[in-house]
């Protein structure tokens, strides 16, 4: 799960409409799901990390560090589930690129070097959003693979990351790195694009660079790969890892 940076509100006091928050996120964010990483062109939605549903968190309908960027399935599986910031891991406050494994099949996991703790958490932000629900897949009229789920698509972007990183290997230039790290932020996935690329530093540190609104600070300077805990935030409840 790509840890992110959204920086401090463009406004002085909170939104009085949540909805016109948008434009801010997704310009420090990116069009992309906070949880799932999918690049979302349409129906992206400002999340409310506490939920305005409940009572308890009315007071955050318009605050701007209660707002992530989701899709329409985190957003419905998450619905009014009451977020207790200490005990779920969340991308805006925690190296949440530590705490997790991807795998070609579309899995996500729980990284082994967690505590105990730090565990418990991972695995109830991955149930808080759906993302240890199992792919739905169907073969189309003519035989061809279809994603239709957050699943699915992690397996068919794997595909195309392992492409790129073939194409890569006949064309190793500056250049071509580049193309494939635009070729990721069309995408989007970009876990996946890390952990298929995780030996070609160049290739990630690109990928932390072009992806808008990467916590640059959550990756070694020297290995890109996640460090942990993340550095203060400022936000409650964070750098849990």
């Amino acid at each position: 799960m790509r840890p992110v940076l959204r920086g401090g509100s463009p406004q002085a006091s909170d939104y009085n409409n949540y909805r016109d928050s948008f434009p801010d996120l997704a310009g420090r964010l990116g069009m992309y799901c906070s949880y799932c990483e999918r690049r979302i062109a349409t129906q992206l939605a400002v999340e409310h990390i506490q939920p305005k549903g409940l009572p308890a968190y009315e007071h955050l309908i318009g605050r701007w560090d209660n707002f992530l960027l989701g899709c329409v399935n985190c957003n419905s599986t998450k619905g009014n589930k009451d977020v207790i910031l200490a005990d779920v891991l969340l991308p805006d406050r925690d190296n949440t690129a530590a705490a997790y494994v991807y795998t070609m099949d579309g899995g996500i996991s729980v990284h082994g070097s967690l505590t105990e703790p730090q565990s418990a958490m991972a695995k109830l932000t991955l149930a808080l959003v759906g993302l240890d629900k199992r792919a739905s897949t169907v073969i189309d009229s003519n035989g061809q693979f279809v994603a239709i789920d957050r699943v699915a698509q992690r397996m068919e972007t794997w595909l195309i990351a392992e492409e790129s990183k073939h194409d890569l290997q006949a064309n190793p230039s500056p250049a071509f790195r580049r193309q494939v790290a635009r070729t990721a932020t069309a995408h989007g996935f970009f876990s996946t694009w890390m952990t298929v690329f995780a030996d070609d530093r160049a290739v990630r540190q690109l990928l932390i660079d072009e992806f808008l609104g990467t916590a640059v600070d959550c990756f070694d300077a020297v290995t890109t790969m996640p460090v942990s805990p993340r550095p203060a935030t400022g936000l409650a409840n964070g750098s849990k890892v």
